[in-house]
């Protein structure tokens, strides 16, 4: 399918995407945070024609700005400004992971601009959003000669002082561990990673919680919540603790699933999407 590069203008510079297809718009927001965008690939083709989807890499990576501020408000607004380059006045959403926990914040500052949302195996926004639960799953999912270097890894890069190879490093050997099974694991996609993004995104992350939690009972804009039976992500401290709190959500398990649900059980996003769309109509 051919694609259309774009670029917008923000502070500290520029953030760039693509955009295919005819339809519903359809924005996709990645995961990490601080990672690269390129993985959403495999989500575009789950969604599949029909749809005008679109993707931008967001700040802290080229060939986006890898310049800060490294925080939830900047994020805020670097998607209203990805939608007005679209010109998009109202797109649905598709937030995976880091993602469907920005997608919130979307839903709670500029419900305007949201059509709906999904979430697909999000960082949640009830107590700790399900991150001690999802760090204790992937250490203990991952083989003990790999968890100590890889615990390792992760801590410095929380902290801002690893390098990119070793945070490069430490998702390669936690890997396997993000699918229901070691059997059938997505081929490791060509990574790039910001520190900087990371650790600074997860402080305002952290600080952010308890706010984002007041929020929810007052999100109006239409979200469902995909999440994998089997995901290191804890499913009811995430998924289901913030769905229930949002008035008219609804969440999908996904059996034999992981936290990249459209690689395990093909279908399921698109479907999910298509409930959002249909109920809303």
């Amino acid at each position: 399918m051919k694609r259309a590069g774009f670029t917008v203008a923000v502070e500290g510079g520029r953030l760039t995407g693509w955009e295919q297809g005819d339809g519903p718009p359809v924005l996709m927001l990645h995961g990490g945070p601080g990672m690269s965008f390129g993985y959403l690939d495999g989500l575009a083709l789950e969604i599949g024609d029909g749809f005008r989807i679109a993707a931008y890499q967001q700040r802290g990576l080229a060939p986006s700005t890898t310049q800060g501020p490294f925080e939830i408000a900047r994020e805020i607004a670097d998607a209203a400004a990805v939608l007005d380059a679209l010109g998009w006045e109202r797109a649905w959403v598709v937030g995976h992971s880091w993602g469907g926990h920005l997608l919130l914040y979307l839903a709670a500052a500029i419900p305007s601009r949201l059509l709906g949302g999904l979430a697909l195996d999000p960082l949640g926004a009830v107590g700790d959003g399900g991150a001690a639960s999802f760090a204790a799953a992937m250490n203990a999912r991952t083989p003990a000669q790999d968890r100590a270097r890889a615990q390792e890894l992760d801590d410095r890069a929380m902290r801002g002082e690893a390098t990119s190879e070793e945070v490069h490093e430490s998702l390669r050997l936690y890997w396997p561990a993000y699918f229901a099974s070691r059997d059938r694991v997505m081929p490791f996609p060509a990574f790039d990673f910001s520190v900087e993004a990371y650790s600074g995104l997860w402080e305002s992350v952290t600080e952010g919680l308890p706010g984002l939690a007041e929020d929810l009972p007052r999100i109006t804009v239409p979200l469902g919540f995909v999440a994998g039976s089997m995901s290191p992500m804890p499913l009811e401290e995430a998924a289901g603790a913030t769905a229930r709190s949002i008035p008219g959500a609804w969440l999908t398990e996904i059996e034999n699933a992981g936290h990249y649900p459209w690689f395990e059980q093909p279908g399921c996003v698109r479907a999910a999407l298509a409930r959002l769309i249909a109920e809303r109509a």
